[in-house]
């Protein structure tokens, strides 16, 4: 395969990270189509849509629906979308996906296609966390998928409207872990794009490191209100998080994705961020749905499955989840 081979590109989940991956693709040369609805669908049929970058500003076109069959067979899917949002959209992505479509996840936290690639009791299986009844992989077959990692902050000024702030990274990756020519291709698509695109032999390693300091920061923040430099701060609320994230740590090297690195070494990473709201903090103060189980959830299913003991998960996750329901952004129905 060529990067020529994706000409026709779908973005689901139209808002900061979809809406950059789009207008660059765009620029690129791509043919940019948006699955959206209300505000931004009517922005995006309205003014395209437009990314800001520093002092430069870019427009491009896109022909958005909130009907996928609109859009029809893609070349390139890329699904940027909230996690919570998956299950219930995934069954009407049907008509955007051909013989030879390719999905790229580009989402937060535990994606459902996670195990594809790991081995023993867990190869293949379905994380009820993610994908509670199979909606999600039923609807887009593993042999279509292409994992994705972001390594960029973007934010929504306004329907349509994307700042971007920083970083440029993408790192892509066969759930199985073959060097295909299509993440090759896909990659230097996107190095095209403007990207600091890389291929990953284990997906799962860079979707897991990247989790492991969201995992604790972001419900912490949400619960307590506070910026990530306020967590830091205060002693027991580090230590809670370290907590957290050693339980994290040994599951990973039960599966199989070990982290040489201490909690400390992520928490002086997260330190240089100073004083920023984390997106779950963001989408509680916006009384938007949390991403709860791909970031806390499905880490605590993992670690049922391999007998790795997770009091402090249980902890955080009890607690985000009552306050999330609370406030109506997390279900009263969903699995305990």
């Amino acid at each position: 395969m060529n990067p020529s081979d994706f000409q026709r590109v779908a973005i689901v989940g139209a808002g900061a990270i979809g809406g950059w991956l789009g207008v660059r693709l765009a620029q690129a040369g791509c043919e940019l189509s948006a699955l959206a609805r209300g505000e931004t669908l009517a922005a995006l049929r309205r003014d395209g849509w437009r990314l800001h970058s520093g002092e430069q500003v870019a427009q491009v076109p896109v022909a958005a629906s909130d009907r996928a069959v609109d859009l029809g067979v893609q070349d390139l899917v890329i699904v940027a979308l909230k996690a919570p949002a998956l299950p219930a959209l995934a069954p009407a992505l049907a008509p955007l996906i051909g013989r030879h479509t390719v999905v790229l996840t580009a989402m937060n936290g535990v994606p459902w296609w996670f195990c594809e690639g790991l081995t023993g009791e867990l190869a293949q299986a379905r994380l009820s966390s993610v994908d509670p009844h199979g909606a999600i992989a039923q609807a887009i077959p593993a042999r279509h998928v292409v994992g994705g990692v972001v390594h960029a902050s973007c934010s929504v000024q306004a329907p349509g409207v994307v700042r971007h702030h920083f970083g440029q990274g993408l790192i892509v990756g066969e759930p199985r872990g073959q060097n295909s020519e299509r993440a090759q291709a896909l990659a230097a698509l996107l190095c095209l794009a403007g990207l600091e695109a890389t291929v990953s032999p284990q997906i799962q390693r860079d979707v897991w490191f990247k989790l492991w300091g969201n995992m604790s920061v972001n419900p912490v923040s949400a619960l307590t209100g506070a910026t990530a430099d306020r967590l830091l701060a205060d002693p027991l609320v580090r230590d809670f998080m370290s907590r957290t994230m050693l339980e994290a740590k040994a599951i990973g090297e039960r599966i199989g994705i070990p982290i040489e690195q201490q909690p400390e070494d992520r928490h002086a990473v997260t330190a240089k961020l100073g004083a920023f709201r984390t997106s779950m903090l963001q989408d509680v103060q916006a009384r938007r749905p949390v991403e709860l189980d791909a970031l806390v959830g499905a880490v605590r299913e993992l670690g049922q499955r391999v007998q790795v003991p997770t009091p402090y998960l249980d902890a955080l996750f009890g607690l985000a989840r009552l306050q999330a329901r609370t406030l109506g952004l997390y279900p009263d129905d969903a699995p305990a």
